[in-house]
């Protein structure tokens, strides 16, 4: 790389690191082309971006950023993960490391709260956004269903003893 590709690499890091909400820090030990492709798609498909950089590049890039707390997990052949959800990167690169022991969970941050490997796996286990959503969604919409069943059940049986005595007077 040239001074200018790495200023530019440095700049899209620095951008990145200003809009996300999670930062995780993996080590690659070894992971084949194939693998590391999976990976990127598994992070893709969480609304992840996961991106080798050399650790000087990421340590210019998190200064003057949420994350400046992260600068220790920067040694050896790392690798960042990052994600708008808080819980979307971290789940990922989990979910991949306990399938392939080649990806080890280093640490990470989410916003100024740096995160251990321990901290990355609790975070990892909690809901992200859309599962929360659906189960707000869900909480809301129950009483809603409820309140009209209780509202249309004196309605309904009315209604059956009109025909119970339709029927009685019919034969």
């Amino acid at each position: 790389m040239d001074r200018s590709q790495k200023a530019e690499s440095v700049a899209q890091l620095n951008a990145a690191f200003n809009e996300v909400g999670v930062v995780v820090v993996t080590r690659n030990l070894g992971l084949s082309v194939a693998q590391s492709t999976e990976l990127r798609a598994k992070m893709r498909d969480a609304g992840a971006s996961y991106k080798v950089a050399k650790n000087r590049l990421a340590k210019l890039a998190i200064k003057d950023t949420d994350y400046s707390g992260i600068e220790e997990y920067l040694s050896g052949p790392t690798a960042l993960a990052w994600s708008e959800d808080p819980v979307a990167a971290a789940k990922a690169a989990v979910e991949f490391a306990k399938a392939n022991e080649k990806l080890e969970i280093v640490g990470g941050s989410m916003g100024t709260q740096v995160l251990d490997e321990a901290g990355i796996r609790a975070l990892a286990s909690m809901p992200s956004l859309d599962e929360l959503r659906g189960k707000i969604v869900g909480l809301i919409n129950a009483p809603a269903t409820k309140v009209a069943q209780v509202v249309n059940a004196p309605a309904a049986k009315l209604a059956r003893v009109f025909g119970a005595y339709g029927a009685s007077e019919a034969a």
